[in-house]
């Protein structure tokens, strides 16, 4: 009979493994937490940075080694420390689109002692403005775009370095001076539960909340991935030895599909990469085609995008042009996905495996996860989580439910948020007993699998990207013909949930 997932937890997660877990007391509560996991994130790029002129990042023609990228990230640590000021603690802003420079700007933050904040790229000037403001940042990186948009807001009082620009802005300043700083970082102490990055989500405030994730909580969204992704390795080896199938096992290959701005982009997909020393493929943008072009020639094996990007990928009108064999994980999450795209992929994409993730911005992307013979079994699951991570679901007036019982989503562990950035009764208002409110509503079976069936919070997701209805009404409301509206989300073919608007 093959192993079952509470078997495969406890062979993976054993004393004197990788993930084992022990107690630790965090802000006074007390965890499970990874035994080995490294202090800080300096200790997995230190580790990576071992891998030398093996191949990290793939962006158009362009290779940039493990050795290299951490390289250069020392380098702008030193550089900010050195030249602009920073000093741990103080906030750095990145407002770009997926470049390498974004890696190598955050491992510089961190070499610094900074915490990173990371900036919608597709904000306006005066969004981009308010979340500087609102931060605290000192310095922001940018590439061209970003950089002439916050070039109005003059009184920001920030330096702006900038990447990919063909004539640098006026002011501004070069990364190429940073990236070849001469000089090695400041010798800083980061301990686990210092804070690492800033990550803006709308929400039903109106304005955009900083989450803040500490170095202990990205480290252990890293290894809960890592954990899971054992653990159903365990499980397919087991079923493939009752059914006596062998399967050939190579180096997995990431393709970036989703913006680092966003949760899954960055801890998933890039730290995943970076930290299990695998190759990453970035996109300059997303376009099924050319994510096919990618997945042929630098033999992608693992895709991980919003359902709108999966489904995109799939009916693209020249999917049967390009070879996708390589492919062998298809999924994602961070919005609804229609139950019958497990089956499409499951038909579609040969050699892979559908499968979905549910996470937050606040649990620092890490979630409950279902993929193959499970998720086909049970498509409106978002599966279950390994137990670094407690799930549970409260009724209206903060009381356990039972297993089926529909009430609202709660999360429990080291990997999520410790506040939101200057917002304390939102941060108040978010957690109970140390336990994060969802805002999702839905119910956990007798087997662990978790069900997301409605949201408590007016906010729509549309295509991975969270939009406060509050926002949009504000906006709206501003036209002298609109005396009142109500925005709203309803379901959507592709998009997963797509704005409507009563006025």
């Amino acid at each position: 009979m093959p192993i079952s997932f509470e078997e495969a937890c406890d062979q993976v997660m054993a004393e004197g493994t990788m993930f084992n877990l022990v107690d630790a007391e965090i802000r006074g509560r007390t965890y499970k937490v990874f035994e080995a996991a490294p202090p800080n994130l300096l200790g997995i790029y230190e580790l990576t940075a071992a891998r030398g002129d093996e191949t990290f990042l793939v962006y158009e023609d362009e290779q940039w080694s493990f050795g290299d990228t951490i390289a250069q990230g020392k380098a702008i640590g030193a550089a900010l420390a050195a030249d602009h000021g920073v000093q741990p603690g103080d906030r750095v802003a990145i407002a770009m689109r997926n470049y390498p420079e974004w890696i190598t700007a955050l491992i510089g933050i961190h070499y610094a002692g900074a915490i990173g904040v990371m900036l919608n790229a597709w904000w306006t000037g005066e969004e981009l403005a308010y979340g500087i403001t609102d931060s605290g940042a000192k310095v922001v990186f940018a590439d061209t775009e970003r950089a002439d948009r916050i070039r109005p807001q003059s009184d920001l009082g920030v330096a702006v370095i900038v990447a990919r620009h063909t004539e640098l802005p006026d002011g501004a300043i070069d990364i190429a001076s940073l990236s070849s700083f001469e000089g090695d970082p400041p010798a800083v102490e980061i301990a686990a539960d210092d804070d690492a990055t800033i990550m803006y989500t709308s929400g039903t405030t109106g304005f955009p909340k900083g989450a803040v994730a500490t170095h202990r909580a990205i480290i252990s969204a890293i290894l809960g991935y890592a954990a899971r992704g054992a653990v159903a390795a365990v499980m397919g080896r087991s079923a493939a030895a009752e059914s006596g199938e062998t399967k050939e096992s190579k180096p997995p290959v990431f393709i970036l599909t989703v913006p680092l701005f966003h949760i899954t982009g960055l801890v998933p997909v890039m730290y995943g990469a970076l930290a299990g020393g695998l190759k990453l493929v970035m996109m300059y943008k997303w376009e099924p085609k050319r994510a096919l072009e990618l997945i042929e020639r630098e033999k992608v094996s693992t895709f991980v995008g919003v359902p709108t990007m999966v489904q995109d990928l799939i009916q693209c009108p020249e999917f049967d042009q390009f070879d996708t064999s390589s492919l062998s994980a298809v999924g994602g999450g961070g919005a609804p996905a229609a139950p019958d795209l497990v089956k499409k992929v499951d038909k579609t994409v040969s050699n892979a495996s559908p499968g979905i993730g549910y996470g937050m911005t606040e649990t620092t992307a890490y979630g409950p996860q279902n993929a193959g013979p499970d998720y086909l079994e049970r498509p409106t699951s978002t599966g279950r989580a390994v137990p670094v991570l407690q799930i549970k679901v409260i009724d209206a007036s903060g009381n356990d439910l039972g297993p089926n019982e529909q009430g609202e989503i709660c999360f429990y562990g080291p990997n999520v948020i410790r506040a939101y950035w200057n917002k304390p009764e939102a941060t108040e208002e978010a957690f109970i007993d140390g336990w994060l409110r969802s805002g999702d509503i839905g119910r956990i079976d007798e087997e662990g699998f978790v069900y997301v069936e409605d949201r408590a919070k007016d906010v729509v997701i549309r295509a991975g990207e969270n939009i406060g209805c509050i926002e949009v009404e504000a906006a709206i409301a501003e036209h002298p013909a609109v005396y009142e509206c109500a925005v709203f989300g309803v379901p959507h073919e592709r998009l997963g949930e797509e704005l409507a608007c009563a006025v």
